[in-house]
């Protein structure tokens, strides 16, 4: 397993377990699968209302906490200073854990206006020690822009969907000169049409890999996080074998060629349902 090093010196594994859209009693076989085969990073968050099955998961496994990290995040109708430390007071409590290694702010919601105040709250936390590193998800220029001026934490991560089809060149630029990971959601682009995508197969089939593994395998060659998700033990296994191959120049920038910038989920600035 790959670890990146944050902003802030902790260290992340670079591939983690995602488990949006699982629900609580198969998130429970799930995890326990993917810490079985050795993944050591798991993402969750309020709103997926998986947040006990991942805890259960965890004390099932007899994986030693120190090994794990863990990240969830606080949702859009959870922001502002005080809702938020209550929301991950709340978060522990289902998670059952004494810390959470990376909280995130959801979204930013930028109709309300109160990230700025959301992400105060997580740097109360992380002064306190309650969580190792802090970090938002789907946020744009504008909005990193603003907690760079306004806040003292440089975010550890910036989450947002990221894949061959939407690669958000300008936005890992910025992150990349603030010293600020992008970690990739819906990395395989799942939804898309990607893992049919004519050049990605014709990679898969001369490295002997599936699509789904060139496709993990140039995330991390760009230096990114990802978490992919899956609930068939075959592919939970599959996606962590990705450390073994390296896909060559050529092949990298034939799947950097692919970008329509294509998005499966929201715009950020477009999402403020709570």
């Amino acid at each position: 397993m790959y670890e990146v090093t944050l902003n802030n010196g902790v260290k992340m594994p670079q591939l983690g377990f995602g488990v949006w859209k699982v629900e609580n009693d198969k998130v429970i076989p799930a995890v326990e699968r993917a810490l079985e085969a050795g993944y050591r990073s798991l993402d969750t968050a309020k709103v997926y209302g998986n947040e006990a099955g991942v805890g259960e998961a965890i004390r099932n496994s007899g994986v030693k906490r120190e090994e794990l990290f863990i990240t969830t995040k606080v949702w859009n109708n959870d922001h502002g200073y005080n809702e938020t430390l209550q929301a991950f007071e709340a978060s522990l409590e289902r998670l059952g854990l004494d810390y959470v290694d990376l909280y995130l702010v959801h979204w930013p919601t930028p109709q309300f206006d109160d990230y700025v105040e959301t992400y105060r709250a997580l740097e109360h936390l992380y002064k306190e020690g309650k969580v190792k590193a802090i970090g938002v998800c789907n946020f744009e220029i504008e909005h990193l822009q603003r907690l760079l001026d306004e806040c003292e934490v440089v975010p550890a991560l910036n989450q947002v969907e990221c894949h061959p089809y939407l690669q958000q060149e300008e936005l890992r630029a910025f992150c990349d000169q603030h010293n600020i990971y992008v970690e990739a959601w819906s990395p395989l682009n799942q939804g898309g049409d990607s893992l049919q995508d004519a050049t990605i197969v014709q990679i898969a089939e001369d490295v002997s890999r599936t699509p789904a593994q060139v496709i993990l395998r140039w995330h991390l060659q760009h230096n990114r996080i990802v978490i992919p998700k899956s609930v068939t033990p075959a592919r939970i296994i599959e996606n962590l074998h990705v450390f073994d191959f390296e896909l060559s120049d050529d092949q990298m920038k034939r799947i950097n060629e692919l970008n329509r910038n294509e998005r499966q989920g929201f715009a950020p600035n477009d999402m403020n349902k709570r």
